[in-house]
């Protein structure tokens, strides 16, 4: 009997359960693509009332500000996953000064840091479009314009959050594990969201004006 249950045991498949934490992190993301599809869903059901006020609202906007904003962003994505690299290979810091030897707490300041580029541009641009006059309550336009981007900034701005947290937890640990590892690759799927939903409001709002 022992024999058996020996064999048994060496030779039954190994089942590898989805990890809790990242499998929850997607279950929200997805709840969250359903509030911003609702966000575009009034975005265009107010342009499509308001054609002509689209039409000249929208040529007040900074459009290679907001391209160059909007590059800093998007590369941000890059920088962030090279720190998942690092941490999935467990090497939380650099081990020299090349970019090729940076661990995961040197990639992550750096994305911080273009986040932080990226929400600091947005509200420069909100201070010049009020002093012309677009504000949330002057009409349709400036309502759309500043809940569509306005809810997007504050997830870039909780993203910023979540990366200070896993690198204060990277410095409080002795020993970098799978934990945090799996911390940082949830939160590099955060920042792919909400990186991805600028492209999208990028283009509706000031490429398909």
């Amino acid at each position: 009997m022992t024999s058996t249950s020996l064999t048994y045991q060496a030779t039954a498949p190994v089942i590898k359960r989805p990890n809790t934490v990242a499998v929850g992190t997607i279950v929200w993301l997805g709840s969250e693509v359903m509030f911003f599809a609702g966000l575009f869903a009034i975005y265009f059901t107010l342009r499509s009332t308001s054609p002509e006020l689209w039409a000249f609202e929208a040529d007040r906007l900074n459009f290679p500000f907001s391209l160059t904003n909007t590059i800093i962003l998007v590369a941000s994505s890059f920088t962030c996953q090279f720190g998942v690299f690092a941490a999935e290979r467990s090497q939380p810091y650099r081990t020299g000064w090349r970019p090729t030897q940076w661990g995961m707490v040197e990639w992550f300041f750096l994305t911080y840091a273009m986040g932080a580029i990226f929400v600091a541009g947005q509200v420069w641009e909100y201070a010049q479009l009020v002093s012309e006059g677009i504000a949330i309550d002057s009409n349709a336009y400036g309502s759309a314009f500043y809940l569509t981007t306005g809810f997007h900034g504050l997830h870039v701005t909780g993203g910023l959050l979540a990366f200070l947290f896993v690198i204060g937890r990277t410095f409080a640990v002795k020993n970098f594990g799978h934990r945090e590892a799996t911390s940082a690759i949830v939160v590099s799927y955060y920042w792919h969201f909400v990186d991805v939903v600028w492209i999208g409001l990028f283009l509706v709002i000031y490429v398909l004006r």
